[in-house]
């Protein structure tokens, strides 16, 4: 069976708060949990005032807390606005407090405006072009093998499971240079998808980390009791990404009936596109939708996103998820 895991953006709706985020996302981790995900990641974002996650090391070890098996990590960390020993020490601590089921997927991209980029690290001298660099000097303090001069402390001997991120061809070159595992961002990123995969399981050299390739790509899932439900839902997400790309951030909306029908064409053609790699339905509908995917693409795994604004929808919407991911084969 295709291992099935949960990407959550912590969400912050409108009426809600911060606070509310962080309670829903510990208990989410802990629903993922019960039904049998394999991991449950949350990502950096920062100046997004409907995000949570900004902090993703102090959000992983919250939901660390609560959970007491799942896989936990980050999809990812953008390590363009971090220094490597920073990182390895958040994730040599996570690695100590949660062994064996730390997740460390990195990503080259800001994760944020110029502007904000330009808080983080108070200048924009370093590059994404040296992140192949970093993820190699992150690995020899994970290995404490003396490359760097530095030890760090917690990182040394810290065993937290690395994977290379990218909506592009360059992390699939990255990833299978270095013999680490591979994630696409394709819940909102398609269009290199294909192409990256077969980069990806082409040029993999094997590792000590890895022997052959293992690839997930990203996959959203609105699913309800109805076609019906599972439209009106999915129609808060539409909502914050054509925000998104229209300059207009901020939190999650509340479900808009026939949202998709009232935008206008070009708006609508970018939404249909970009959040191509969904599937919206009932559990049946939302298992076709996934075979499909899987059979296209034979990942190894698919790292499901279902953002919803209401908790208990999104609850019952990872559930319906769950249940088809099980019943896969047969809906293949």
């Amino acid at each position: 069976m295709t291992r099935y895991s949960l990407l959550d953006l912590v969400p912050v709706t409108e009426g809600g708060s911060v606070a509310q985020s962080l309670a829903n996302a510990a208990d989410l981790a802990q629903h993922a949990e019960q039904l049998g995900f394999n991991r449950y990641w949350v990502a950096e974002h920062h100046g997004m005032t409907g995000i949570a996650s900004a902090a993703t090391a102090v959000v992983i070890a919250h939901v660390g807390q609560a959970t007491s098996r799942i896989r936990i990590g980050a999809g990812g960390i953008m390590l363009p606005n971090s220094a490597p020993l920073q990182i390895a020490e958040q994730f040599g601590t996570l690695d100590a407090l949660f062994p064996g089921r730390i997740d460390l997927g990195l990503g080259r991209a800001p994760g944020s405006d110029q502007r904000v980029a330009h808080a983080l690290r108070r200048n924009l001298s370093s590059d994404a072009n040296e992140f192949p660099r970093d993820v190699v000097e992150l690995q020899s303090y994970f290995a404490d093998d003396g490359r760097t001069g530095i030890t760090a402390t917690p990182g040394a001997g810290a065993k937290p499971e690395m994977w290379i991120l990218g909506s592009s061809l360059f992390g699939a070159q990255l990833a299978a240079m270095l013999g680490l595992p591979y994630a696409f961002a394709s819940h909102f990123a398609p269009d290199a998808l294909d192409q990256a995969l077969d980069i990806y399981r082409r040029d993999f050299r094997p590792s000590a980390a890895l022997a052959k390739p293992y690839a997930m790509a990203g996959f959203n899932v609105f699913a309800a009791d109805t076609h019906e439900e599972a439209e009106l839902l999915a129609s808060s997400q539409q909502q914050q990404f054509v925000a998104l790309r229209t300059g207009n951030p901020g939190r999650m909306k509340p479900p808009v009936p026939g949202y998709r029908a009232s935008l206008p064409p070009q708006h609508a053609a970018i939404l249909d596109h970009a959040l191509s790699a969904s599937a919206i339905g009932t559990r049946d509908e939302v298992a076709r939708g996934i075979a499909a995917f899987v059979a296209r693409t034979g990942v190894d795994e698919l790292m499901l996103t279902s953002a919803v604004y209401d908790h208990q929808a999104r609850r019952h919407s990872i559930a319906l998820a769950a249940e088809a991911m099980r019943e896969l084969p047969l809906a293949a």
